[in-house]
């Protein structure tokens, strides 16, 4: 089916994919915009964790002050060339990385950044909770799991719900930009000083 240069504009506008992904992925779904926007972030996530291995040493800094001056953030967020680190859409996502940061307090970057005897004490503590509400030990393990999952995703950035859009995880905004950028994008450290909390 022939697409109209119209629609591949628009995908284009949509979804920042290159050209003639835009006019092949509307040829696979019949011009359907819709179809073929969902089939683009899919492959450009299976395209983004391709890129995670590589080296991302350029970068920049995200800050956020929020307007009652009570709350700063610094983000450090890593891509692979110094090009990238100038584009509006990664300066932008730093930013909004920063102020997810100031909202959402994160405690660390990933699991495995967590003090592991604060995740164990977590852990044990909810063993306590729900043996104390009678349940069996196979139940009491399902229990803590899930509990567990419940807290890395109120305390550890990349599990967090993005809080400019919370039907995805800070880690999926990462790999939309990854998808649409073509570059491994990591957030490095971060440092959020509050007065008064």
């Amino acid at each position: 089916m022939a697409v109209s240069m119209e629609s591949i504009k628009e995908l284009r506008a949509m979804t920042g994919a290159g050209m003639m992904d835009v006019k092949k992925t509307l040829e696979e779904t019949d011009g359907d915009l819709e179809k073929a926007a969902a089939l683009l972030r899919e492959r450009g996530i299976a395209k983004a964790d391709k890129k995670a291995d590589r080296e991302a040493t350029e970068g920049l800094i995200g800050t956020y002050v929020h307007h009652n001056g009570k709350i700063g953030v610094m983000v450090e967020l890593n891509c692979e060339t110094d090009f990238v680190a100038r584009n509006e859409q990664f300066q932008q996502l730093a930013r909004d990385l920063a102020i997810h940061v100031a909202m959402a307090n994160p405690a660390a970057r990933s699991r495995e950044d967590l003090d592991p005897d604060v995740v164990e004490q977590e852990r044990e503590a909810l063993r306590a909770e729900a043996k104390a509400e009678g349940k069996p030990d196979a139940i009491v393990e399902k229990m803590v799991e899930g509990r567990m999952n419940k807290y890395f995703a109120e305390t550890v950035l990349l599990e967090q719900p993005f809080v400019k859009d919370e039907e995805k995880t800070v880690e999926a905004l990462i790999k939309e930009a990854v998808a649409t950028i073509g570059e491994n994008i990591q957030v490095g450290a971060f440092h959020r000083i509050a007065i008064g909390e």
